[in-house]
């Protein structure tokens, strides 16, 4: 018993030596203060104070019109595609339209591209047509710089069966007849023959009917030889100018706006019945295919094109790729080329033949043909 009261009495002891040090402890040894930098001097240099920080300005927002879509030049400025929206007071632009006159402008005319939330200015609005015209056309403003534009005829064999559209790139094959000529009369061979003779009694020249041929001397006289027909032309096939930008296909309109230009609005069957009327009834409308292309190129070749419809030799577009920029060479075809090319062989004469007799083949005909009896009489 007497043991077991010393053993408590010591473990009593222990817990209060223990508590007593955690608690003391940290009274007996103190944090170090904070050590404060003095800013030292250096003779000669001035003391240089911490700088203090400074708030950022709040900036001033003020209200401006701006587009709430892509507002293509010739659009006709409606409410809901504009807004108001804050916009910097610092960035605001001069001639920005004013709040108040929100109201005033719908009706008008985008004079320029107005792009998404850009602010409206004062020179990119028109009242009138008269005022855009001002600009210029369309055509101008899409055209590349160094390329110039050039209206070229077309029909739809010419323009891949209508396929070419505004924006497209071609490429230009040319088709050429050839025919031989003299190189003095520059006249299509063969020439009129005229032989003259002498009378033995008289001495009067005596001369014979022309006759179309050439003299060729034979064995015991000499003869005219004249051709059966007329001279058959040479046809000669080569792709020309490439990568060609389609500006435009059919007319212009009178104005040259034809980017962005928005349709005809025509009352709705909705409309009508609130307004106390009838829905009015949309004309079919009669299709007329264009029968010209303007075209982008450069100034060489639009020299070149306007050789080819002064001469009135016949084109063809073919339509190109739009991730296709490349500019390859070709070979002009001729009936020899395909001869070869594709190793047609000429048929040989035989002493049988198949009836009825085959004297022609299925021809392709297009609307515009060349007819060398009556396009050109006896010239070239």
């Amino acid at each position: 018993m007497g043991r077991l009261r010393t053993i408590l009495i010591v473990l009593i002891v222990l817990i209060l030596v223990i508590v007593g040090v955690v608690f003391l402890l940290p009274l007996l040894n103190p944090p170090p203060a904070p050590t404060t930098v003095q800013a030292t001097t250096v003779p000669g240099l001035p003391v240089v104070d911490e700088p203090e920080e400074t708030p950022l300005p709040t900036q001033e927002l003020v209200q401006v019109i701006i587009a709430l879509q892509d507002l293509p030049r010739g659009f006709v400025i409606t409410r809901d595609a504009i807004e108001l929206r804050d916009w910097p007071r610092a960035a605001l632009p001069f001639n920005a339209v004013p709040v108040e006159e929100i109201d005033e402008i719908v009706g008008q005319i985008a004079r320029t591209d107005i792009y998404r939330e850009q602010p409206l200015l004062r020179s990119m609005l028109v009242e009138d047509l008269t005022s855009l015209a001002r600009v210029g056309s369309d055509a101008a403003a899409v055209l590349p710089s160094g390329l110039v534009a050039i209206a070229v005829p077309m029909d739809r064999l010419t323009s891949v069966a209508y396929g070419v559209q505004d924006g497209d790139s071609v490429d230009i094959i040319l088709s050429m007849l050839f025919v031989d000529v003299d190189e003095e009369f520059q006249s299509l061979l063969p020439n009129r023959v005229t032989l003259i003779s002498q009378d033995p009694e008289t001495g009067e020249l005596i001369l014979t009917t022309a006759i179309e041929g050439r003299i060729d001397p034979l064995g015991f006289a000499n003869a005219v030889i004249g051709p059966s027909e007329r001279q058959r032309p040479r046809l000669v096939t080569q792709r020309t100018i490439q990568d060609a930008l389609v500006l435009h296909v059919g007319e212009f309109p009178p104005d040259g706006r034809f980017i962005g230009v928005p349709p005809t609005p025509t009352a709705s069957a909705e409309q009508a019945e609130e307004a106390g009327g009838e829905a009015t009834p949309i004309p079919t409308p009669t299709e007329t295919r264009p029968d010209i292309v303007t075209l982008g190129v450069t100034p060489q070749d639009a020299v070149v094109l306007t050789y080819f419809i002064e001469a009135r030799l016949p084109i063809t577009f073919v339509l190109r790729s739009v991730r296709d920029t490349s500019r390859v060479p070709t070979d002009p075809v001729t009936l020899d080329y395909i001869m070869t090319e594709f190793n047609i062989q000429l048929p040989g004469r035989r002493p049988y033949s198949i009836e009825p007799a085959i004297r022609s083949i299925r021809q392709l005909v297009i609307e515009n043909q060349v007819n060398l009896e009556t396009a050109g009489g006896g010239g070239g």
